[in-house]
């Protein structure tokens, strides 16, 4: 008898693949304990997407999290993704940065490390191996499952045996767009068991509903271990569920053990906190099986969906799937797995909604181009890279043998906020990100988990979804001194609520006296929630624009290409882009809007005199909203 073991992975890759990586910590920590005694040969739940959102969205401390699970969950390892060189983030860090970061993972709870690289480089994934094996934890490195001209059993076998080499303790076959045919599958562990003898680790995705049955091939031909969901969590574009693949296994050779009865109960709560969230279930629709041939992966799927929903333009799914491929093709087939699919993804959505191919190109986009990712699996069509980089030479040389050392600048840029040696890794990685969290839990604003406050939360839902229902959809000067009255009394630091809609955030300000809230309505369809024919108290400020822009005949205004976050320069401590009074040429970088994922520079149509800046640093912006007056 030789079972196969499974790996859960609710906690990270199914929530980030289905719940756009929202479940939060006190969501997790009541089913931790029946997670560790189900038998499971580990739970997936760090690394991936949860590390950024945890800081971007949560105003959660991914550290915190780490060890809060680690706490309650003392039989099973703790697995976590890495991206190799780009860690959790989305470009490649420094060697030192690697180091510190895997060596804190483990210290803080983590046991196995899965290690990838999206383009399949192996070069990537040799600082991150070796300080994963230097920490003391399972090294699973992993093949980065797709389909392109260049991506052949040849490959995938040269790539399994040159992270062998390195001293990979199990191999991971990573199909994170369900793409591994139940065939292919049988061919491909078989060999890779004959050739290496080592442990083999099948990831897969139900998305094109080939996965349970990739499983069952896999198993007979000697898989060791796959991966699953609980069933609330899985479907669509997350794994194949637990439950399904339990009992096919069972009364078989590859019987793994767990008990059907414990994983029922395990939904049940998963389930109950999907409804209780509103949460969707994952299905599998035609557009979704239409992964045969976009390729796009679960987890970008929704990404996607997200992305376009922001900039106001879901319809423009279908233009954008169909653009995927073209844009992938021209880049060179990178798989499309975190941050390739970002890049080939938000590449695919700028030439979809600006109208023109290439018009904007993300400094990601550009970068990939140069090689500062690694080296591409197809050469990049020349006319694309000419359009994209002009005349410049794409290096040859691993990406971060160019970059200097960052864990000295990073402690000292972060030095009266950082508390601890998490928080400079933190800051390493994401400085914009980690500095705004920072700073927010020094004041005292970081929205507590106590569910107490959920509750005051949801009450006050309740009391403005009331408010908002009025026929005249206007709050008057009572009702508003009443909600920040009720907003006070609380922690809760913003709430975002729309009826109806009308959309409106609240918020306790910064710049205002300590405890006053902040009623703020961001876009100009939105005013009707605090109307302009009730009075507005003092302490609630209506804020449209920063300035008012000065128009005449002889100026020009540059304005946001898409919805997201302004920022004036490349990290905190960096220089602006331009100032007022500076003369700017065309094509010159103006400033960042982080949108998608990526760090989107801008660059500027005319030239001329820059007059006016219209947003402050960190401020969001709209689709078309002026950023900057220029006087030609």
């Amino acid at each position: 008898m030789r079972p196969v073991k499974i790996t859960d992975t609710t906690l990270r890759d199914a929530h980030q693949s289905l719940w756009a990586t929202r479940m939060r910590t006190e969501d997790m920590l009541p089913i931790l304990t029946e997670l560790d005694e189900a038998g499971f040969f580990s739970l997936e739940v760090w690394g991936g997407a949860t590390f950024d959102v945890c800081l971007r969205f949560l105003g959660e401390d991914p550290w915190v999290r780490l060890r809060q699970i680690k706490s309650r969950v003392k039989k099973t390892p703790l697995q976590m993704l890495l991206r190799a060189q780009s860690l959790v983030g989305y470009q490649h860090y420094p060697d030192d940065v690697v180091r510190e970061f895997v060596k804190l993972s483990v210290k803080n709870g983590i046991d196995i490390i899965r290690i990838f690289d999206a383009l399949n480089d192996v070069r990537n994934m040799v600082v991150p191996m070796e300080a994963a094996k230097k920490a003391g934890a399972h090294v699973q490195a992993s093949v980065v499952y797709t389909i392109s001209p260049v991506h052949t059993t040849k490959h995938y076998l040269e790539t399994a045996t040159a992270l062998a080499e390195l001293g990979a303790d199990s191999i991971c076959i990573k199909d994170m767009a369900g793409l591994l045919t139940p065939l292919k599958a049988y061919e491909l562990v078989s060999l890779l068991k004959k050739e290496l003898g080592i442990m083999v680790h099948l990831h897969s995705h139900y998305i094109g509903g080939m996965a349970v049955g990739t499983y069952l091939k896999a198993a007979e031909a000697g898989v060791d271990v796959v991966d699953t969901a609980s069933v609330p969590l899985a479907f669509g574009a997350s794994q194949p569920p637990v439950e399904t693949v339990v009992r096919a296994f069972q009364e078989t050779d590859f019987d793994s053990g767990i008990s059907l009865r414990k994983l029922f109960h395990i939904a049940k709560y998963f389930e109950s906190l999907r409804k209780s969230r509103g949460f969707e279930r994952g299905i599998t629709r035609i557009s979704d099986m239409r992964v045969f041939e976009h390729q796009v992966p679960g987890g970008m799927i929704s990404n996607l969906v997200s992305q376009l929903e922001e900039q106001g333009a879901l319809d423009r799914i279908h233009d954008v799937l169909e653009e995927i491929p073209k844009v992938r093709a021209e880049l060179g087939y990178p798989p499309l797995v975190t941050p390739t699919s970002q890049i080939v993804g938000t590449q695919a959505v700028l030439n979809v909604l600006s109208g023109a191919r290439y018009k904007l190109v993300p400094g990601e986009v550009k970068g990939y181009v140069r090689g500062l990712y690694g080296r591409p699996p197809a050469s990049i069509d020349l006319e694309i890279q000419k359009k994209i980089i002009g005349d410049d030479e794409p290096m040859s040389v691993r990406p971060a043998d160019l970059l200097d050392p960052g864990m000295a600048k990073a402690k000292q840029d972060s030095l009266n906020l950082a508390q601890s040696e998490e928080d400079v890794v933190s800051y390493a990685l994401f400085p914009q990100i980690a500095k705004k969290f920072f700073e927010e839990r020094e004041k005292g604003i970081i929205t507590r988990e106590e569910t107490q406050d959920r509750k005051a939360k949801k009450d006050i839902k309740e009391t403005l979804t009331g408010l908002l229902s009025k026929e005249d959809s206007k709050l008057n000067l009572q009702e508003i001194k009443e909600l920040i009255q009720i907003i006070d009394e609380t922690e809760i630091s913003e709430l975002n609520l729309e009826s109806d809609g009308v959309k409106i955030a609240i918020r306790k300000g910064t710049g205002v006296p300590a405890g006053i809230p902040v009623v703020s309505v961001p876009r100009q369809d939105a005013v009707p929630a605090v109307s302009a024919a009730a009075p507005v108290p003092p302490s609630v400020e209506v804020p449209v624009k920063t300035q008012e822009p000065v128009f005449n005949e002889n100026t020009e205004t540059i304005t946001s290409p898409m919805v997201g976050t302004f920022y004036a320069a490349q990290s905190p401590e960096a220089d602006p882009y331009v100032k007022v009074g500076q003369v700017i040429e065309v094509g010159q970088p103006v400033c960042i809007v982080e949108a998608m994922k990526l760090m989107n520079e801008i660059e500027s149509e005319v030239a001329g005199k820059v007059l006016q800046i219209l947003v402050e640093n960190g401020q969001p912006v709209e689709y078309g909203q002026p950023l900057f007056v220029i006087e030609k």
